[in-house]
């Protein structure tokens, strides 16, 4: 097959379902191989295997617990190893636990600690373990959200700062491997149409949806289209920024 990003390989975090499968597989239909991490979702990341490897690529689903910094050299190294190197790393492992205010005496500290791990630390440690092995001209996406840049309500408050840390990460990185050409950018997302979602796509408060200009969730494939985009040839002159696909949640 061909396409603008055959020749590439790409690393999808989290790819085994929801925006990390809808990313992989938009990565594939523009000619990349593909390798996707899970964390417990063994059979969910082979279905996503399959689908892109009946897209002509190749691909490879590999077990690896974003929450824990020490798994992303071997993460990467497995990668290399497998498919013959790396090109692209789309950091898009995360979770979402908000709700709680930070001073509600019930609050998970344990579960807000872990977010961090996993949306923060976890990223940073992919980052750090890929520079090390892309080539020239590179490209690193992570995914972030509007609440990174913007807190339109009350409980969120450790969720949007492992998000905003994950901007602020990624601009110094954007400097560090800029003489490389290696590019270094984030996709701040909306509320977005995946399974996690859509048990309280229902019941939402009014300000969620309100405070988007375009009052709905996000289709994975627009998200993913800027994704792709960002790692194909047209954005070689873009690093260091932040692209919103929100909706204009931070309009």
């Amino acid at each position: 097959m061909t396409g603008v990003l055959s020749n590439k390989i790409a690393l999808v975090t989290g790819g085994s379902r929801g925006l990390g499968a809808a990313t992989a597989e938009a990565l594939a239909d523009a000619g990349a191989d593909v390798a996707i991490s899970y964390v417990a979702s063994a059979d969910k990341a082979a279905a996503v295997v399959e689908r892109l490897k009946a897209k002509g690529v190749r691909a490879v689903a590999i077990k690896a617990d974003q929450g824990d910094p020490a798994a992303a050299g071997p993460l990467v190294a497995e990668v290399v190893e497998t498919l013959g190197g790396l090109d692209i790393l789309v950091n898009n492992a995360a979770v979402a636990w908000q709700g709680q205010t930070l001073d509600d005496p019930e609050i998970d500290n344990a579960a807000m600690d872990r977010q961090w791990m996993i949306n923060t630390m976890g990223v940073i440690a992919n980052i750090r373990a890929a520079s090390r092995v892309l080539p020239d001209g590179g490209r690193i996406i992570s995914v972030g959200s509007g609440l990174g840049a913007r807190i339109a309500f009350a409980g969120t408050t450790d969720y949007a700062a492992s998000k905003a840390a994950v901007v602020g990460y990624s601009k110094g990185a954007a400097r560090d491997l800029g003489r490389r050409n290696i590019t270094v950018n984030v996709v701040q997302a909306g509320v977005m149409d995946t399974d996690m979602a859509a048990a309280s796509k229902d019941n939402l408060p009014p300000i969620v949806m309100d405070s988007h200009a375009i009052p709905r969730f996000a289709e994975l494939n627009e998200v993913a289209a800027a994704i792709v985009f960002l790692a194909g040839p047209d954005a070689g002159f873009i690093t260091g920024s932040v692209i919103d696909v929100s909706g204009g949640f931070t309009a």
